[in-house]
């Protein structure tokens, strides 16, 4: 039973990769892909014509906080220090 499951289970991947083998090497593939190939720029033209232009919004958005700077301003001895010194 298992020998027949192994048979089929590898004929499904042989017949893909041949199918797909196939496929890649088509004339209608082959030809398609010169096509896209040699008109490239106009296709990218075509799509991109359409696109909507996004205005930028985001002028005095971004507010700095300064309560960090206040804080640092403390001359306060720091303890990690403490422990790197010789006792």
């Amino acid at each position: 039973m298992t020998r027949l499951i192994n048979i089929f289970l590898l004929s499904i991947i042989i017949s893909f990769f041949l199918i797909t083998f196939k496929y890649y090497s088509s004339n209608q593939n082959i030809e398609t892909k010169n096509f896209n190939r040699k008109n490239i720029d106009k296709i990218i033209s075509k799509k991109t014509s359409n696109l909507p232009i996004l205005y930028n919004d985001t002028n005095n958005v971004i507010l700095f906080n300064d309560g960090f700077s206040n804080e640092i301003k403390n001359n306060n001895p720091r303890s990690f220090w403490n422990l790197l010194k010789p006792e």
